[in-house]
């Protein structure tokens, strides 16, 4: 009986001791709560959109294609200054066709020169982006067709002037008719369009992927650029474990057909998919580490209104502690009862808080171009930072009440 009464009766009646004390204030209860609430809420929201922007980015860049090495022309230094990717004229259909040939690691490849054209059909024009690839550029992007058929080999061989067109492009052209089977004319020259493309949507840098005309590449050159060079080879490598070694490789055959002497530097630049993942990636963790850490200080702050709320309320019932010291309860009992009181207020903050994040996580989907994510972890963790707050900022003023002495806690005034 005595075991039942230390272990189970006293707590609970010293718990409902302290949230009856809670609900006779309860505006200030409320007040007090707010800033756990609010900060809470910052956690959760702040790092919902640092994980969403984080997958926004990922996922552009998985869009890029898989297992995929771009060789951009241009990588020279005139006087100190790098000329940048793509600024040379040095990159030619042989280095595609060495690359695609010679290095076992490349599964294929596909040399692209690119141009903007007003392209005319269906009594409409519309300024798009004109691609030209190999018939192995939807395998190497990942892309599917909606639609119709890619190009062949054969078709590149004769330069046909057939194309494949992008969603945004065949809706802006064509409206709700079938574009397949239409003609799109290209600088006067008019192209059949065999296959659409599947929508992707917003690429790296936001560019709409959509928004565009891919046609064979020696087409493009022939018809619509005059080129004799090209800007970027876009290579698919057998495997992710592979790219490391494919890269050497490339550069390696590179140098020696560009007939590069081993003190100068490349005259060509590689951009390797898996770099740019694990950079976006350990950038955007860095970035919603800040967020989530930024928003952390306002728990901090709430957990210090906590404890200043606590200690007047420490002052306001000091004669209340000394009459129930009086008949008969314990330090620990005083100490239990505030530290229930601020550990409900920070758990009852920290769930509101919560609620109120995943509302402004929902809110905000609704103007941004990302969704953000909440993550079991983050609200676990902001739910159990405010209960590690209630704990350290009501241990203070706990053990304050609890020390009093009885006879000049009857005497206050």
């Amino acid at each position: 009986m005595l075991l039942f009464q230390a272990l189970i009766l006293r707590p609970l009646l010293t718990a409902m001791i302290a949230l009856r004390a809670l609900r006779r204030n309860k505006l200030r209860s409320t007040l007090t709560a707010l800033g756990i609430i609010i900060g809470v809420a910052s956690v959760v929201a702040m790092v919902a959109v640092g994980n969403g922007a984080q997958a926004r980015i990922e996922s552009q860049v998985s869009a890029l294609g898989q297992n995929l090495l771009m060789v951009f022309a241009g990588n020279r230094r005139s006087g100190g200054v790098n000329s940048g990717g793509g600024s040379a004229s040095v990159l030619t259909l042989a280095d595609a066709a060495a690359l695609a040939r010679e290095i076992p690691d490349v599964a294929a490849a596909s040399p692209e020169v690119t141009t903007t054209v007003q392209a005319i059909a269906n009594g409409r024009n519309w300024s798009t982006t004109v691609a030209g690839e190999s018939e192995d550029y939807l395998k190497i992007r990942d892309w599917k067709l909606a639609g119709g058929s890619m190009f062949t080999e054969r078709e590149i061989r004769g330069s046909a002037k057939v194309a494949v067109i992008g969603s945004k492009t065949a809706h802006e052209l064509f409206g709700p008719l079938n574009p397949i089977g239409q003609t799109v004319r290209l600088k006067n020259i008019p192209f059949v369009i065999i296959g659409l493309l599947a929508s992707k949507g917003a690429g790296m840098g936001g560019q709409d992927q959509d928004d565009r005309i891919i046609v064979p590449f020696t087409t493009a050159m022939k018809r619509l650029t005059g080129e004799k060079y090209i800007r970027l080879i876009s290579l698919q490598v057998v495997s992710a474990d592979r790219m490391a070694a494919a890269q050497q490789q490339i550069v390696s055959l590179l140098r020696q057909r560009h007939r590069i002497p081993p003190e100068h530097g490349d005259d060509f630049s590689i951009l390797n998919q898996k770099e740019i993942a694990d950079t976006v990636g350990s950038i955007s963790g860095i970035i919603t580490m800040m967020l989530g850490s930024i928003a952390g200080m306002s728990l901090v702050v709430g957990g210090i209104g906590i404890m200043n709320i606590m200690l007047v309320s420490v002052t306001e019932r000091t004669r209340e502690i000394g009459i129930r010291v009086a008949i008969g309860a314990q330090g620990s009992d005083i100490l239990l009862q505030f530290l229930i009181e601020s550990i409900t207020l920070s758990l009852l903050g920290g769930l509101l808080g919560v609620l109120l994040g995943v509302g402004i996580s929902k809110g905000i989907s609704l103007f941004a171009d990302f969704t953000p994510v909440v993550s079991t972890g983050s609200v676990l963790l902001a739910f159990g930072v405010s209960f590690a707050i209630g704990v350290f900022f009501g241990f203070y003023p706990a053990r304050k009440a609890a020390a009093l002495d009885p006879i000049d806690a009857l005497r206050y005034e």
